[in-house]
């Protein structure tokens, strides 16, 4: 899997082999190793994710894995932890058994806040085989099964069941020894739109209830919303507000989805000084109503 270094860039993705994915309303998705790799002959060349962070948990089979310019051969039980924006690749022999979770930043970020330390840690790749029947691999294994039970649930507070298995999920990840000290970017310019770009979505994460302007975003990041833009359509192919308009979305859907909060309570906490003005929002960007997206979301849980 060694590359040119004549070539471009590795592409940033959000899952293999797709451009676009709506962020899932939980924070998570799950499938299995085969499910993408069969699609692509068991290989999965080298990219970045811009948006999410992933696990795989390698239950049988044998991976050649690239991450943070090391190669290595992994054989199952293994895991292996990626940050957003480190390159990543795959090679899997055929019919390997495992998991896949992919996570979005801002809702892991969140939901961590009360550990201490752990998503800084969070930061540094992972790539290792595990003893079988040792105690960090029955943890992993305990973890991913109470993640799929309920990813995969109707049951009464499912999305708190499910935050539960991702926090642990989490805390035995970070656990484990780290790969490198710290997942490098690319050096020079690159490098350094990359990283204005992280620290964007995570200024948008800590900030998009008070709906601030693209400048308040911006200046405390040292670049010009005319950089940030430039840098949001090359790498996440929309502009600097959109990704604050559909952080805002993520955020209405899941209040819409999990509470049962009127659409004007749901206005206020987002920001808008106005429930029309909100509502017209989420029509445009969900092409529903709040009110006819939540009956939709009921109705494909009942």
């Amino acid at each position: 899997m060694q590359r040119n270094p004549d070539q471009a860039a590795p592409p940033l993705y959000h899952l293999y082999g797709e451009q676009g994915w709506d962020s899932a309303l939980d924070g998570v998705h799950l499938e299995s190793i085969a499910d993408r790799s069969r699609l692509h002959n068991w290989e999965i060349r080298p990219h970045r994710h811009a948006t999410l962070i992933q696990m795989l948990l390698i239950e049988t089979g044998q991976a050649h894995v690239e991450i943070d310019e090391r190669e290595l051969e992994l054989r199952g039980p293994a895991v292996v932890w990626v940050p957003s924006f480190v390159v990543h690749g795959f090679g899997f022999a055929a019919e390997t058994q495992g998991l896949v979770v992919t996570m979005e930043p801002g809702w892991l970020r969140d939901m961590l806040s009360g550990a201490e330390g752990l998503w800084e840690e969070l930061r540094h790749s992972r790539a290792l085989a595990l003893r079988r029947s040792s105690a960090p691999l029955r943890a992993l294994q305990a973890a991913s099964t109470g993640l799929k039970l309920e990813y995969a649930s109707t049951q009464a507070w499912r999305s708190l069941m499910l935050n539960s298995a991702a926090a642990t999920l989490a805390a035995c990840i970070g656990r484990l020894p780290r790969l490198v000290e710290v997942a490098p970017l690319p050096s020079g310019a690159k490098g350094r739109s990359l990283l204005h770009l992280a620290r964007f979505r995570e200024q948008v994460d800590r900030v998009f209830r008070s709906q601030p302007s693209l400048a308040e975003l911006t200046e405390p990041l040292g670049v010009t919303t005319t950089q940030m833009n430039r840098l949001c359509r090359q790498y996440l192919q929309c502009s600097a507000l959109d990704v604050l308009h559909q952080r805002l979305l993520l955020e209405a859907k899941r209040e819409l989805g999990y509470t049962t909060l009127q659409v004007r309570q749901i206005s206020d906490r987002l920001g808008f000084s106005d429930p029309a003005y909100f509502t017209r929002f989420f029509q445009r960007l969900a092409g529903l109503s709040p009110k006819a997206w939540r009956e939709k979301a009921q109705a494909a849980c009942a």
